[in-house]
């Protein structure tokens, strides 16, 4: 046993001092490379889907509801009368009467500045008929003062016979148009003839009686008065006839101004009052709430329509803490996804950061996220969730 033991021994130690002498080998094991993904770095939140455009409406003015012209759910278009109050009748007939009272006004002060001439033809005229209304009346008078002969009266009695012929023809060529327009430009022409046929009547009228009569204090009194007013008259009549020469007479205009501004104020008070009957859309959207009925009394500035754009939805961040907030900037990508569709993946972008926090518990700041597309299903005040990719 000793000597297999010591065999063993020996058989041992060899093999460790050839197990020394041997060459060291080094196992090289290879190194894996780096794997690089890209990675965004992100800010999530919770959001609540809203139109992108709201309105409460009300009416400028109370009254009693005379018709209401949709109801919720209705889609609307700019412009289109949702709400009208009692009393429309009565302000159309008064805008009527006052935009008529523009236009004359209106032409009135046109008047002053395109027609010149014919003022002063009209002027001319009135000279015209006062020198002769002034001949009339002199001649008038030289015959109370002297005993008119014959030849003179059948001169006189001839020229107020043809002057009744010429009156007569005139009034029968204006019969046919007396019932035409004012304004027609053929009647005003026969109505001047006879106008003017009255008055050479009505002057050999005068003449032949003065020659045929007896003068006395009475009669001379009453000529000398027409002789004294005619030439009043003349004097005016030069006179206007001056200044229309000059141009307009500026308090005419002054005059004819502050009458169509007075006009014009009051179409635009009925106007305004017309329109604060009426209750229109501002924008294209979708009637939501619907407070009015008609028959009812409704105050102004009572709320009765709330309107909004279902068209252009917006995701409006509830939870957003001053942390992450600090991090985003307007134009950042947004992801977001509804509990109600979960299949709808739809990206935004940030297009407002508000410089205050909310009201309520915590500090959050409310961000809106515009969406490129509103998934069909998506309705109002529904629960959207945002992973906000942050830029560099």
């Amino acid at each position: 046993m000793k000597k297999r033991s010591l065999f063993v021994l020996i058989v041992v130690g060899l093999l460790t001092l050839t197990a020394c002498e041997l060459p060291t080998q080094t196992v090289e094991t290879a190194t894996p490379e780096p794997v690089v993904q890209n990675f965004t770095p992100v800010v999530s939140a919770t959001g609540k889907l809203l139109p992108a455009e709201e309105a409460t409406l009300s009416m400028k003015t109370g009254g009693v509801v005379a018709e209401v012209l949709a109801g919720e759910d209705d889609i609307v278009i700019a412009g289109q009368i949702l709400v009208r109050l009692e009393g429309t009748e009565t302000l159309e007939a008064a805008i009527a009467a006052t935009r008529f009272e523009v236009v004359s006004a209106q032409q009135a002060l046109d008047a002053l500045y395109d027609d010149p001439e014919l003022a002063q033809a009209k002027a001319q005229q009135s000279i015209a008929d006062a020198e002769l209304a002034i001949e009339d009346a002199e001649r008038r008078i030289n015959n109370l003062h002297r005993i008119a002969v014959q030849a003179d009266i059948d001169q006189a009695y001839a020229n107020m016979i043809l002057a009744k012929d010429k009156l007569d023809k005139a009034q029968e060529d204006y019969e046919p148009y007396e019932d035409k327009a004012e304004d027609n430009l053929t009647r005003a022409n026969y109505l001047s003839r006879m106008a003017q046929a009255q008055k050479d009547y009505d002057a050999t009228v005068r003449l032949y009686n003065a020659l045929t009569g007896t003068g006395d204090d009475l009669d001379i009194a009453e000529a000398e008065s027409d002789l004294a007013l005619a030439q009043a008259q003349l004097i005016v009549a030069q006179r206007e006839h001056e200044t229309l020469q000059k141009g307009p007479d500026p308090d005419d205009i002054a005059v004819a101004e502050a009458r169509l501004a007075n006009a014009e104020a009051q179409l635009a008070a009925a106007e305004a009052a017309l329109d604060d009957l009426v209750l229109n859309a501002p924008f294209d959207g979708t009637i939501g709430n619907l407070n009015i009925h008609t028959g009812e009394w409704v105050s102004p500035g009572q709320p009765v329509i709330l309107l909004a754009d279902l068209n252009h939805m917006q995701v409006e961040t509830t939870d957003l803490n001053e942390i992450d907030v600090a991090q985003i900037k307007i134009g950042d990508i947004a992801i977001v996804t509804f509990d109600a569709l979960p299949e709808a993946l739809v990206n935004g972008t940030v297009v407002r950061i508000a410089p205050k926090d909310s009201e309520g518990s915590g500090v959050n700041y409310p961000v809106l996220i515009e969406l490129d597309e509103v998934p069909v299903g998506l309705r109002w005040g529904m629960t959207a969730f945002v992973d906000i990719e942050l830029g560099e």
